[in-house]
């Protein structure tokens, strides 16, 4: 939908009149005003939530560095996507984008070094923490990503410093300190423990999990869908495998920020579907004319060994559903499936299909059903492309209303 002046003086940012998931007039101009505040100065102090980037452009030798915002005090919420879901879309690019980002080039092994040393002893801690930031120049610009949450400006760091006391957690001063354990162990054991996925993902980005030897610094976007694909491995491996079947089909549904998201858990052996429908005027078919339809799956028996087609929304999706599965003792055959609409077009990571599926089993199923047709019927009524374009593109869905046995097609 277009929009015009006469439209926005009608709205004021108040109505979403335009149909966007956010007001881009309210949002720039926020921008603006958090950059111009920033470009008279070379220095920064403000307390970092904590957070950190790691970038993968020149790869193996990267940009790294510390995030904070001009403010001091409670900033966890500005690095914590675990409570954003219900967050207007507005808040979360206004606080993303008041992080500034002091980067300086490194080698992804030199984990060691001084900068590396300080970088750690920030992510370490477990609350926001005071830091002085001194930049080469003023900082500019910003980042918007579909893997990363938004970033603000950035500039070349000449000189960071941590100030105050610090405090950290047990676990992860253990598994910092234990340079025998994989990286891989060390992030399941960490999310066992109770530790949130973001801030794994931040520990396995810096080079601070892992074997000595193999320690290293990962883009965070890597890092970002390297731990939901550890964590929602092992959850399916080593516990849903072994559980009992779900009796029955349960339906959930959640509707937000011009985002449509449904899942489908049918009784059956573990298998799992993900799928996405792009609609004029979104993200990422912005100038189509049609909707696009992508998605990719799994069966029982056959782990995935390549990187999904549909990219790292595909981890963070199955995660979530692996955590319900986990929740309620059972398994099952997961298709889950995301409508995104006109006015959805701005990339912010893939923390957003995570959160907001957790957001949606957390609500539990909308109602549970005896047959596919009950259940396809319902979704024919809330889906803005209908049941038969979902069952022409899904793979599973196709072949459940294929094959009357459902073991026919699990170990194929």
């Amino acid at each position: 939908m277009s929009f015009s002046t006469q439209l926005c003086v009608h709205c004021r940012g108040g109505r979403n009149l335009c149909g966007k998931a956010y007001c881009p007039i309210i949002t720039r101009m926020r921008t603006l005003s958090m950059i111009a505040n920033l470009k008279r100065s070379n220095e920064l102090f403000g307390t970092s939530p904590p957070a950190v980037f790691v970038g993968r452009m020149g790869y193996p030798d990267i940009y790294v560095g510390p995030m904070a915002p001009t403010e001091c005090g409670n900033t966890s919420l500005y690095d914590f996507p675990e409570q954003w879901s219900s967050l207007k879309i507005d808040k979360i690019i206004e606080m993303r984008l008041s992080l500034v980002l002091g980067r300086t080039k490194i080698g992804i092994t030199d984990v060691d070094s001084r900068i590396a040393q300080a970088i750690h002893e920030l992510v370490l801690n477990t609350k926001p923490t005071d830091i002085e930031m001194v930049f080469e120049k003023p900082p500019k610009g910003f980042i918007f990503s579909e893997y990363e949450p938004p970033i603000g400006p950035r500039a070349p760091l000449v000189n960071l410093r941590i100030v105050g006391s610090t405090s950290s957690n047990r676990i992860v001063d253990r598994l910092y300190s234990d340079t025998d354990t994989k990286a891989s162990t060390a992030v399941v054991e960490l999310y066992r423990y109770g530790i949130p996925v973001s801030y794994i993902q931040k520990l396995l980005s810096v080079g601070a999990l892992g074997r000595k030897r193999s320690r290293r610094f990962v883009p965070t976007r890597w890092s970002i869908t390297a731990v939901d694909d550890a964590i929602s491995k092992y959850l399916v491996e080593k516990r849903i495998k072994y559980y009992r079947e779900v009796d029955q089909i349960q339906l959930f549904m959640r509707s937000i920020h011009k985002n449509l998201f449904i899942a489908l858990l049918i009784p059956g052996k573990w298998c799992f579907e993900w799928m996405e429908t792009w609609f004029p005027r979104s993200t990422w078919n912005m100038f189509g004319s049609e909707v696009a339809i992508e998605g990719d799956h799994e069966l029982f028996t056959a782990n995935r060994n390549t990187y999904a087609s549909i990219g790292g929304c595909y981890y963070a999706a199955r995660l979530a559903t692996a955590e319900y599965l986990e929740k309620i003792g059972r398994q099952a055959i997961a298709v889950v499936l995301r409508e995104i609409y006109s006015g959805f077009d701005i990339p912010i990571g893939v923390w957003f299909v995570r959160e907001q599926l957790r957001a949606m089993y957390r609500e539990g199923p909308i109602c549970v059903v005896d047959s596919l047709e009950e259940s396809f019927k319902i979704i024919d009524k809330i889906s803005n492309i209908g049941i038969n374009r979902w069952l022409e593109k899904s793979y599973i869905l196709k072949k459940l209303t294929k094959e009357k046995k459902l073991d026919r097609y699990l170990h194929s």
